[in-house]
């Protein structure tokens, strides 16, 4: 997923509430050594615990609506999970659309369960054949065309959501993802519309996508496929859709979703506001989870909240705030419940030794540090004639950039020491992360960057202190940026750090979507940005190395059979060490051909005020705000 990555990840704990310093104060030096050497916890261990003690003490009141407000960081593209790829977007489809499948919100690790299903789905012994069953009496949201009838859920609306992401017309990002699952006819009937320039027929018989019956959904796959299910349980993206309703908008949602999640869309002010309500017509659904026995947090959020019916607010509003410090403010001012990722720039503030400051916590004020599924990269267009391809002088210069990158300097003074240094595209809390794994993708040294940049011929011909190409041509490095004054700062590092070995950069700046779009579509040089996972296994971040994946998730359009061949083994096997070999080698050829720099795992520290009750940073997945309670009674107007 973007933003817009041994033995498998150990149990994670529960991200810690941080709360006032008791006394004694333990050592936070020691605190922040020991959670970068377990990175399989969710959150750092941070003493003066009180999760249970504020969820305990608050309860809802009243019967005044209940409003979810906070603000994105990043400006939304559109909601139509056909068409999506960026996080901020998926925020919102995850809300509206609602997979056969997710995860227990409370679990960690992450716990597969059945949502839109009746229960797990049955599976030949090679995986190759999978029977899934639809829950009787779910709706789709009311919708015009539906004339005021409640309009069911049924296994054809599973169907026709699939199809639509090989629709050649949909430009889906996500196509690569459907197509490496290998249904059998699917690929062959998309290839069979295009050559015959005919519209996308979505009432051609597929053999290996059929509704047996009106609650059943067969899918039958070429090669063994062990985790679909975990692909079906993005409900942001895979979630039924109602063909009616997106032939009613033209065959595009993106400013209409509609699904049958708790959450429907009643207002959107493009990249200012978004406004969703409760789905009147949402299933009987009620809170329940299994937390681990020794997760305090997660025990508490089980009692306070087991057999209420959810979702607990009336209405969500998002802000989109992209400056750093009037989302804070707001945020202090009380406009907003949550801040969803405290800026960098006011950790020490907000903070200070790692303990939440005594004028935030006389507030109220509830804070969560977790270790993010992230990873931070920078990324080099392999079609670029400057920085792509795989001559020898190219893989040179890339490596010699990834060497000369200061990314501990990014993480100390703009991050505010919010990060761990990244070795590899492996996600923290994903299948085969090892935090003990070492490569030269982690490693900060201008002194080889600037041999190996002399060794290729990139030298400083004409003495004004920039070295040129090989051929004598200037070399200017071009990186795509945004306006926002946070990523000025991370600009100024990393130039500084480019200076230091002879490579000049200039930046072009733009809003994030209309840099996405260059991105996708190949028209930049470098930019720097982050994938953040969508599902617990190593399979999704494999994609950003996967030539079948440009155009969507291959953002480096890196293109090496080796490397694909390796991802149909991963994909094909089951977990285990052979497959754990494979994803290493996957690292080694990456920090070997450096189509991207992976930086940084980020830290998050969530915040809230007293009123919000029952939240948790999900893990791998965006649907939470049905988990979440306001208490009313502990509202500033009460």
């Amino acid at each position: 997923m973007t933003f817009p990555p041994t033995l498998p990840s150990p149990a994670a704990a529960p991200a810690d509430t941080l709360s006032p310093p008791p006394s004694p104060t333990p050592d936070p030096t020691r605190r922040e050594l020991l959670a970068a050497a377990s990175l399989g916890a969710l959150g750092t261990c941070l003493p003066g615990d009180k999760a249970a003690a504020s969820i305990a003490a608050a309860a809802p009141a009243g019967h005044a609506p209940k409003v979810l407000r906070y603000a994105l960081r990043i400006a939304e593209t559109g909601f139509d999970p056909a068409r999506v790829a960026d996080l901020y977007s998926r925020y919102v489809t995850g809300h509206v659309y609602e997979g056969l499948y997710g995860y227990d919100h409370l679990a960690r690790p992450p716990k597969l369960i059945p949502l839109l299903a009746r229960e797990l789905p049955e599976h030949n012994a090679d995986h190759t054949q999978w029977t899934l069953r639809l829950k009787e009496g779910v709706h789709f949201a009311p919708h015009p065309v539906f004339k005021g009838r409640q309009r069911e859920v049924v296994a054809q609306d599973m169907v026709y959501a699939l199809l639509r992401f090989v629709d050649p017309a949909s430009n889906s990002p996500s196509v690569s993802e459907i197509e490496e699952l290998g249904i059998l006819g699917l690929m062959e009937h998309r290839d069979a519309m295009i050559k015959a320039q005919k519209p996308f027929d979505y009432d051609h018989p597929i053999e290996g996508l059929r509704a047996l019956d009106r609650y059943t959904l067969q899918i039958r796959v070429k090669h063994p496929r062990p985790r679909l299910p975990d692909v079906l349980a993005q409900g942001d993206l895979y979630g039924p859709v109602a063909r009616e309703v997106v032939e009613f908008h033209g065959g595009n949602l993106m400013d209409a979703p509609h699904g049958s999640g708790p959450f429907q869309l009643k207002e959107w002010r493009r990249s200012s506001l978004i406004v969703l309500e409760q789905n009147p017509h949402y299933r009987e659904r009620v809170y329940d989870a299994e937390p681990a026995p020794d997760d305090a947090e997660g025990q508490a959020l089980l009692a306070r909240f087991k057999g209420r019916r959810i979702p607990m607010v009336d209405r969500v509003e998002l802000a989109i705030i992209e400056e750093n410090q009037p989302r804070w403010l707001s945020f202090l001012n009380r406009q907003f419940d949550l801040i969803f990722q405290l800026p960098e720039d006011f950790v020490n503030q907000a903070l200070p030794n790692g303990q939440l400051a005594p004028n935030l916590a006389k507030e109220g004020i509830q804070a969560w540090r977790t270790l993010n599924a992230d990873v931070l990269f920078t990324v080099f267009n392999m079609d670029d004639p400057v920085v792509g391809g795989l001559a020898p002088e190219r893989v040179a210069l890339r490596r010699a950039i990834g060497l000369g990158t200061d990314v501990q300097r990014e993480i100390n003074l703009a991050r505010r020491r919010q990060g761990l240094v990244a070795q590899s595209y492996q996600l923290p809390h994903t299948y085969s992360f090892d935090a003990q794994f070492k490569s030269s993708m982690g490693e900060f040294d201008p002194a080889r960057a600037k041999a190996l940049l002399d060794l290729y011929g990139y030298k400083d011909v004409d003495g004004d202190g920039w070295r040129e190409n090989p051929d004598g041509s200037k070399l200017e490095l071009e990186s795509l940026t945004t306006p926002d004054a946070f990523q000025r700062q991370i600009d100024e590092i990393w130039a500084k750090a480019m200076t230091a070995i002879g490579l000049r950069i200039r930046f072009k700046s733009a809003k994030w979507p209309e840099n996405f779009k260059a991105l996708r579509g190949g028209r930049f040089q470098i930019w720097s940005l982050a994938t953040s996972a969508s599902k617990p296994d190593a399979q999704d971040a494999l994609t950003l190395l996967d030539s079948r994946h440009i155009g969507s998730s291959n953002y480096a359009r890196f293109r090496f059979p080796p490397l694909d061949a390796l991802a149909d083994r991963a994909n094909e096997m089951p977990n285990g060490p052979e497959r754990l070999a494979v994803f290493r080698e996957a690292s080694r050829i990456a920090a070997a051909y450096m189509p991207y720099k992976f930086r940084a795992h980020r830290f998050f520290t969530d915040m809230a005020h007293r009123h919000l009750i029952g939240y948790r940073r999900p893990a791998v997945w965006q649907n939470w705000w049905e988990y979440v309670d306001i208490d009313t009674s502990a509202l500033p107007s009460a």
